[in-house]
């Protein structure tokens, strides 16, 4: 049974159906293009955190990009698991 929801905080989870994609933070971020996308998504208000320290990984869906303390693998692995 493939799992309907993806916990990737402490408060927030997610539809599986709406995941485009997990990214690692320090890897991905080192793009300027990646660094433009959140900051534009951050004023255009659909960045979304509880993150508490430095965010490890962000996840983007259809219409918010959510920053999550948990790693890229472990949001895939939790995914990988729950199918």
């Amino acid at each position: 049974m493939k799992a309907l929801y993806l916990n990737i905080s402490q408060s927030i989870s997610v539809p599986t159906e709406n995941i485009i994609g997990i990214f690692d933070m320090d890897n991905s971020t080192v793009s300027p293009d990646t660094r433009s996308f959140l900051r534009i998504s951050q004023s255009e208000k659909r960045l979304l955190s509880d993150v508490r320290d430095i965010p490890k990984s962000f996840v983007v869906t259809s219409d918010k990009v959510y920053l999550s303390q948990l790693s890229s693998h472990t949001l895939v692995g939790r995914g990988e698991r729950n199918n």
